[in-house]
C-alpha cells in the first residue's frame, strides 16, 4: 500500500466497511479539544486535526459554520458540502485515532466549485500529516 502522502484513493476506491470507522463529533468538549490542536487554513475552509492518543482507531469528524458564513440557508449549504467532502475523501486521507473539524468560511465554502473545495481539503490534510 502506498504511503498516505502519495495515496490518491477516494471513496469510490475504498470498500464500504472502511466508512464504519468514521464517527461524528457531537459534544462541545470534542470541538473545544480540536480547537486547541493543530489547524490548517485553505482558501475555502479551515481544518483542525487532533490526535486523541486513546488507542481507538476510529476517526472523528465534525463540521461547523458560524453566522459569519451567512444566514441559515448559507450555513446549511456550506455544511452539506463539507459533509460530502468528508464522506468522499476523509476515509482515504485520515489518520486513525484523530479527530477532524471542518470549518466553513464566509462567502467561499458555499460558492466555490466542488472540485476546488475538495482540492483545498486534500492540501490542508496533507499539510497536517
Amino acid at each position: 500500500m502506498a504511503s498516505r502522502s502519495t495515496d490518491s484513493r477516494t471513496a469510490e476506491d475504498i470498500p464500504t466497511a472502511v466508512f464504519a470507522r468514521l464517527r461524528i463529533l457531537q459534544k462541545r468538549a470534542e470541538f473545544v479539544a480540536a480547537s486547541k490542536a493543530r489547524y490548517q487554513t485553505a482558501p475555502s475552509l479551515t481544518l483542525q486535526a487532533r490526535n486523541r492518543n486513546d488507542g481507538d482507531p476510529t476517526v472523528g469528524v465534525g463540521f461547523t459554520c458560524s453566522k459569519k458564513v451567512g444566514n441559515a440557508v448559507a450555513r446549511n449549504r456550506a455544511k452539506r458540502r463539507l459533509r460530502e467532502i468528508a464522506r468522499l475523501d476523509l476515509p482515504a486521507l485520515a489518520k486513525p485515532g484523530h479527530d477532524y473539524v471542518l470549518i466553513g468560511k464566509r462567502d467561499v465554502t458555499g460558492n466555490v466549485s466542488f472540485e476546488n473545495l475538495r482540492a483545498d481539503f486534500a492540501k490542508a490534510i496533507a499539510k497536517l500529516s
